[in-house]
């Protein structure tokens, strides 16, 4: 279910925020003042304020450690796809600058490119990768492994073809585990859940004073769903509203005269 609000378009998150907590807002008001059930509600009347201090800390405490967790893991998305480009291009550099002929890589290399930026990206946002692309990765390190070019080229060149090589998959097997992330999923429960509570403790404290308790939550509702809503626009770094681009590794193919 969270899943699927965090996967609406960024129109469709802040309108489904605004429902939920205004909504409440709307339901305090009829369930706290009108008959009948205005009575047995004001019976609750001398709660003192610091009461609803509780749940108003928790809410804030885990609606930044969530933001945290999202903005770290979509750093951590735009320096994987970052190393993955630049590995890349290493791997490009150094087949041009080799006194061997390394046609055969550069052309898995931009098989493989290709397969990341028209295959991959579209199934990170189903949360998996493609299989067309770990093949297209797999044969480029095979052409790489060629022992023929540590003869041609020399084994320092090799190395480093290896290592740039291997380091582009580490980099994309990151890329692929953020996309497949949903550890969040619980956190976001938690923090809608917690927002709701605070509400009902802040109209608990004005019991006697409407003008008041509506004033007070339409402040807090407020706050809360932008807030939300602008957390949610980045939990999933390769799709939604601030998605990563594909470009860095399409810059690649580029040079490779695609």
């Amino acid at each position: 279910m969270i899943r699927t609000w965090l996967e609406l378009p960024p129109m469709g998150i802040f309108l489904t925020l605004t429902a939920l907590y205004f909504g409440l807002v709307v339901a305090l008001r009829i369930l706290f003042f009108c008959a009948p059930f205005r009575r047995p509600m004001q019976s609750l009347n001398g709660i003192v304020a610091p009461f609803f201090n509780a749940s108003a800390i928790l809410f804030a405490l885990l609606a930044g450690f969530l933001a945290n967790d999202i903005t770290d893991r979509s750093r951590q998305a735009y320096r994987a796809v970052q190393t993955e480009a630049g590995e890349l291009r290493n791997v490009y550099t150094l087949s041009v600058a080799a006194l061997a002929d390394m046609a055969a890589i550069r052309e898995a290399l931009k098989a493989y490119a290709t397969s990341v930026t028209t295959d991959e990206w579209p199934a990170m946002e189903e949360g998996h990768g493609s299989p067309r692309t770990s093949a297209a990765y797999d044969e480029l390190l095979r052409k790489i492994s060629d022992p023929s070019i540590a003869k041609s080229s020399g084994n320092a060149v090799h190395a480093a073809l290896l290592n740039a090589a291997v380091h582009a998959g580490n980099a994309r097997t990151e890329r692929l585990a953020i996309a497949s992330d949903h550890t969040n999923d619980l956190k976001w429960i938690v923090v809608i859940a917690l927002g709701l509570i605070t509400e009902i403790s802040i109209a608990l404290v004005h019991l006697d004073r409407p003008r008041a308790m509506t004033a007070a939550l339409v402040v807090f509702a407020s706050a809360a769903v932008i807030t939300l809503t602008l957390v949610a626009f980045q939990e999933y770094p390769f799709y939604g509203t601030f998605r990563l681009s594909p470009a860095p590794i399409a810059e690649t193919i580029r040079l490779l005269g695609g």
